[in-house]
Formats: C-alpha cells, structure tokens, sequence
C-alpha cells in the first residue's frame, strides 16, 4: 500500500515495531515496546491482554502526536485498542482488517466503528467479510504487488513449492502427504514459527520428498518459487487473502488451493490452478497430477491484470479519499 500511494506521490509515515523494514520511499519511524500475542493464537472468547510497555498502544500514543499533520490515519493491526481509540481521534481512520472473524471482542469493537464510520472498514476479499455479521457493509480492497520484483519462469524443474508459516492451521502436513504418494519433491519456504509442529510432520513422513529452504526476502523467494511447477495451498483456515497466491501467479506459477477463504476469489480453477476439496490429500494428489495442464503464461496475465500496483493503487486512493471526504477532519 505505501508504494502504491506513494507512486502517486502521497505523503506517508510509517510507524512499526523497531527492526521493522520496508523497501520503498516512506518514512518508517521505528517504536519500542512489547509485542501482542498474534490473534490466530488464541481462543475465539478470549479476553483482550495489553502487555506491559506495549508496542501497539505506544504507537497509537504517537498517532495521537503526529495526527494533526496528516489527512487519513489507517491501521493494519488486527486488536481491540486502534479500534476502541477511533472516536478519540481527530482525523478519521481507515481500518485495513487483515484476518476473519475469529474473535468475538473483535467482532464487536470492528462493528462499533463501521456503526458509527460507514466505509472506513476495509477487507481483502468478499470471503473474509463474509465471516463477520456485517461483512455487507464491508469495502474489499483485494491486494497488489510490485510485479518486476517476480520473474516469469516458462519451464519449470520437476519440484512444488510450498510457502507460508509453518504452523498448524497452515496445514503443511497434509502437502506433505501428498508428496509422500507423488513422490514429487516438496520445496517449503517460510518463517518456521513452530518447530514441534514442523518435527512432527518429519516423524510422520520421513521418507517424504521435502525440503526446508528457509525464509527468504522477496528476490530471493520468487527466484526458487518461480522453478516450481506449483504452489500448494493448504490453510486449514479461512485466509483473508493469500498474498503467496498472487506471488505465486506472479512467476508464472499454478496454484493449487483449498476451495475456501481468499484464495477461492484468486484463483481460476482450471485455468490459473486447481480449487479444491478442502483438507483432502487425495485431491491434492489428482490435482498434482494434472497440473501441467495449466498454462504458465496466463497465470502471469491475471496477476498483471488484477493485481499489480496499478490496480491497487486505485482502489486504495479511492478508498482513503472517501475517509477524508465523508467524515470531519
């Protein structure tokens, strides 16, 4: 989003938890303090914690500093507290929501602001809104990458890829299976964010074609992605998006996904990848199987279609520009 605005030469400040990076031209201002524990960690009714020195609320402390010298605010924080401080601010919000519905107090602090802030709630996709009670009133934003960081590949090695976090409800064991039947090898690229999950996918299936390349920056990501013959999606949840999807599509790469969450808006079965039975290893192996029936070519051509910075640069502009229009400054 910050490039995308950017290229369209908006003024943007950043602020992020320090060690934070971005490789475009904004200002990121670095901010101290403790990190939350990630939403999808938790239980569906559990309470809301703040942890002490909290990253997020000293952030917010700073939004509250800076506001005056800025049009728009938007949060991509997925917690309560940008939430419950919107009505307190004196410039109007937008509020990019990065996950489903998956925790009631959420659900009711995102409601309390689309109740009294109509569009100022942004989505990724029609399905992540619809698991929210007001996801109608939802404006979908979808997502966008700079395209000349992913390099087409028209022949690709004998090899799937499969990218994400490696953590339960990514569901990587059921690729694994899949591999361990094909017999074709599995390159996994990722934050390893739970090693007992990963250690016990490896003691189930030791003989399994796989293998853990590492997490990668975007260049050198796509240069080992985009020598596969497809992408495997395997979420045993409802993905708001699916940005490795488009990544995916950006090199040329099929994807071959569960029917469900975001990426079942992404993808064109059978002509960009393979939408299918969710947590189904037996469907993951037929759609392997015909896989080389996708053309390689028309993947890029939806990606530089719909999801370049182009593309979402004008979608976003548009969004914030109602913010600023329709609510008081």
């Amino acid at each position: 989003m910050a490039q995308a605005l950017g290229d369209r030469q908006h003024t943007i400040h950043i602020l992020a938890p320090e060690g934070s990076h971005l490789p475009v031209a904004a200002t990121i201002e670095p901010v101290a303090g403790h990190l939350q524990v990630p939403a999808q960690h938790q239980t569906r009714d559990q309470p809301i914690t703040l942890p002490p020195n909290s990253v997020l609320a000293n952030m917010w402390a700073r939004v509250r500093q800076l506001q005056q010298d800025f049009d728009v605010i938007v949060n991509f924080a997925y917690d309560w507290l940008p939430f419950y401080l919107t009505p307190f601010l004196s410039r109007p919000v937008g509020h990019l929501v990065s996950m489903a519905s998956i925790s009631d107090v959420m659900d009711q602090a995102i409601a309390s602001v689309i109740d009294k802030y109509p569009g100022t709630i942004g989505v990724y996709t029609r399905t992540q809104a619809a698991t929210f009670p007001f996801g109608d009133r939802c404006v979908c934003l979808g997502s966008g990458l700079d395209l000349s960081l992913y390099d087409f590949c028209a022949e690709p090695e004998d090899a799937l890829c499969w990218l994400g976090r490696i953590a339960p409800e990514k569901g990587l064991e059921d690729a694994v299976a899949a591999v361990n039947v094909t017999r074709t090898p599995l390159k996994i690229m990722g934050q390893l964010q739970d090693i007992d999950y990963w250690q016990r996918i490896q003691a189930d299936y030791p003989d399994a074609p796989i293998e853990y390349l590492g997490f990668f920056p975007t260049r050198e990501m796509q240069s080992r992605l985009r020598r596969c013959r497809a992408l495997l999606l395997t979420s045993r949840w409802v993905e708001a998006f699916g940005n490795v999807v488009i990544e995916s599509l950006a090199c040329g790469v099929p994807v071959i996904a569960y029917n469900r969450g975001g990426p079942r808006e992404i993808v064109r079965d059978g002509q960009t990848g393979f939408l299918i039975t969710p947590d189904s290893v037996e469907a993951l192996i037929a759609a392997i199987g015909k896989i080389d029936q996708i053309d390689r070519a028309a993947c890029r051509q939806q990606a530089e279609q719909e999801y370049s910075l182009a593309v979402y640069g004008d979608t976003v502009e548009q969004w914030l520009q109602q913010i600023a229009a329709s609510l008081p400054s």
